[in-house]
């Protein structure tokens, strides 16, 4: 009744749909938190996507294997738009803080600006600027969505 053609067609999506969206289900996930040798640190939320006016836990670990310093109490976040503007910055006093290996600040993002006032939807960037025993300056950053 039905084309042998149609039949061989319908059994290969099935077998082959399940298989290609697994593999490309692991291909789109990155990795925020990778442990390495040397100096390192990365900058983690619980996921990518937010909608407006839920909290953003952002955590920056020292994923390096030594002490890194920042130059202020908020270890140098920012959150900026997209083109560069910034929008948040805790303030903080002008002390130098470190992460012990492994160690890791949490901070709470209410999407507010520095004025207040709520950001709208849209993509932001979140950075923040590490120096290293040696004096180098690691910048790492993250992208967060945050929709309707």
């Amino acid at each position: 009744m039905f084309p042998r053609g149609l039949i061989i067609a319908i059994s290969v999506g099935v077998i082959a749909g399940p298989i290609f969206g697994i593999l490309f289900f692991e291909v789109g996930i990155e990795e925020q938190l990778v442990f390495v040798e040397g100096d390192s640190f990365s900058i983690v939320t619980e996921k990518t996507n937010f909608k407006i006016g839920e909290d953003v836990l952002i955590k920056i670990v020292n994923s390096g294997t030594t002490n890194l310093m920042f130059s202020d109490l908020s270890y140098g976040l920012e959150i900026r738009q997209l083109d560069g503007i910034l929008v948040f910055k805790p303030s903080s006093g002008q002390m130098i803080t470190s992460l012990e290996p492994q160690e890791e600040f949490e901070f709470i993002w209410n999407q507010k600006k520095n004025d207040g006032k709520q950001v709208l939807e849209g993509i932001y960037k979140i950075t923040s600027n590490a120096i290293t025993k040696n004096e180098n300056n690691l910048v790492k950053s993250i992208t967060i969505n945050i929709l309707k």
